[in-house]
């Protein structure tokens, strides 16, 4: 039976009217459609950012909403234009990680297995300028397992488009001092071995790129992430999420900036405490569901249990300090369709905003517990 391989294939626009020392005002029109143009494309890169944050599995559980929403960022980004002839560019050289990704029908069974999987991390490297110019696609278990590597003899076709031909792969395990051949008949495989990448667009950062492969599928990558992905991504992987909630309160301490209880849905993704074997106690506490933040001072915890059923407990806040309120949790119910059955529950603790922003929210709350949010109502 044959293998197929991971393929994760892994005119900027400007007004520029001749100018010259005798065309003051023109030379200035020039200069300011230029900070114009910057200021646009800064923005669509940071819309494609926030609009990825927040997916699962680089892509595999997103809503149609937030599919919706990072396709029409990558189509503005591609019109706006970015490094021309990305393929010729330094920019385009060295270790990207994938963080979003479509999954046309056409992919292989390798790239649905390990990409759509939080727990690995999955690079892809390029280096064109060299007598031996390869890609590479990188799956990284853990630090301490190690990590698979495919890599691809490369050659450029053009400035946008790279040709390739898979012709190798190992496993680097942290705990062997040897490679272990990956077992793929790559000269068996013909054309299935072959594929090109386009690179649609290239930030004149070199820090984020949008990639499409010959399978029809369409990948966003970046050099270094940003604080919050390195937060959600630990919580993935369940390791180092202390030191990532640390950097990013860290980091907001910085701006001077103080948090507030922003209105909306937050899902519950990680707390740092374990659950216990009450699932009752465990929504009472908001140690899982949905945290609702209404006007005047609402909140309500929403936890779905089964068959339809819900737990539903509300309660108000009042702010009594710099990044800390007093919440009340005093009217608890399970909720099946128009139907109620009150419950006898009390609540109260104090909670400390420790960061928060349109998307991620960190705070301390009942018996000290860390937790973190993700907001879940954005793109309705």
């Amino acid at each position: 039976m044959a293998l197929k391989l991971v393929n994760l294939g892994f005119h900027p626009f400007t007004l520029t009217p001749p100018c010259s020392s005798s065309k003051p005002r023109q030379c200035s029109f020039v200069f300011r459609c230029s900070q114009v143009e910057q200021i646009s494309i800064a923005e669509s890169e940071y819309s494609l950012i926030e609009a990825i944050l927040g997916t699962q599995g680089r892509g595999r559980s997103s809503s149609p909403n937030q599919l919706n929403a990072i396709e029409r960022a990558i189509q503005v980004l591609e019109r706006l234009g970015g490094v021309p002839d990305p393929t010729n560019s330094n920019l385009i050289e060295g270790r990207w990680q994938l963080v979003f990704t479509t999954r046309p029908g056409t992919a292989s069974p390798i790239q649905r297995t390990f990409v759509g999987v939080d727990f690995f991390s999955v690079f892809q490297e390029i280096s064109l300028r060299t007598n031996d110019p390869r890609v590479g696609n990188i799956v990284s278990f853990s630090d301490a397992i190690g990590e698979l590597k495919v890599e691809a003899a490369a050659s450029i076709e053009d400035g946008k488009r790279i040709l390739f031909r898979f012709d190798r792969a190992a496993f680097s395990f942290k705990f062997l001092p040897f490679k272990v051949p990956y077992p793929v008949p790559f000269k068996l495989l013909g054309d299935e071995a072959k594929g090109w990448l386009d690179t649609t667009y290239l930030s004149h950062s070199g820090n984020l790129r949008i990639s499409k492969g010959n399978k029809g599928t369409t990948f966003v990558l970046q050099k270094q992430t940003e604080p919050r992905q390195r937060l959600l991504t630990a919580i993935s992987s369940g390791k180092g999420v202390k030191e990532a909630i640390d950097e990013l309160i860290s980091l907001k301490k910085n701006t001077g900036e103080e948090p507030e209880l922003e209105e909306g849905e937050w899902q519950m993704i990680w707390n740092s405490q374990s659950v216990t074997d009450s699932w009752l106690e465990n929504a009472a506490n908001g140690l899982m569901g949905k945290q609702i933040i209404g006007k005047n001072g609402q909140i309500k915890f929403l936890v779905d249990i089964l068959l339809g059923l819900k737990f539903s407990m509300t309660g108000n806040f009042v702010k009594i300090g710099s990044k800390m309120y007093e919440v009340t949790m005093d009217d608890a119910a399970i909720i099946g369709g128009a139907f109620g059955l009150p419950l006898n529950m009390e609540n109260k603790f104090v909670l400390e905003l420790l960061f928060s922003d349109k998307k991620v929210r960190i705070s301390r709350g009942y018996n000290e517990v860390l937790f973190v949010h993700i907001r879940s109502d954005s793109l309705r």
